[in-house]
């Protein structure tokens, strides 16, 4: 499976991205599908992740409310709403694919910078 993440990009806080992930080859492997950050000096964290049947795992809790996750199966294709965006939501964002049904993703896109200034 390759993931193509996209929709990065410099914002001032308040403002909203919108990050998609497609997914090309072997897709009929993939059940879970996850959006991760990486801030600088801070470890990855796995932010929500979504299954093909659209259950959705929110893992971070300074984002409810905050982002959305979805998935588009027709289209192979994973997003990530993120509105009223804050300066500590500054990260690198990875999108990434698991094919078991715990939290194990055994696939990553490369990662797409998201900025926000105050």
């Amino acid at each position: 499976v390759q993931l193509q993440a996209s929709g990065g990009g410099s914002v001032q806080a308040g403002g909203s991205l919108r990050l998609s992930c497609a997914a090309s080859g072997d897709t009929f492997s993939v059940y879970r599908m996850g959006w991760f950050r990486k801030a600088p000096g801070k470890e990855r964290r796995l932010i929500a992740s979504i299954t093909w049947r659209g259950g959705i795992t929110l893992t971070e809790d300074s984002v409810k409310g905050r982002f959305t996750i979805s998935r588009d199966n027709t289209e192979n294709t994973m997003y990530l709403q993120m509105n009223s965006l804050k300066p500590e939501d500054t990260a690198t964002y990875y999108c990434a694919s698991g094919q078991t049904t715990d939290l194990r993703f055994e696939n990553w896109g490369q990662g797409t910078q998201v900025t926000v200034s105050s």
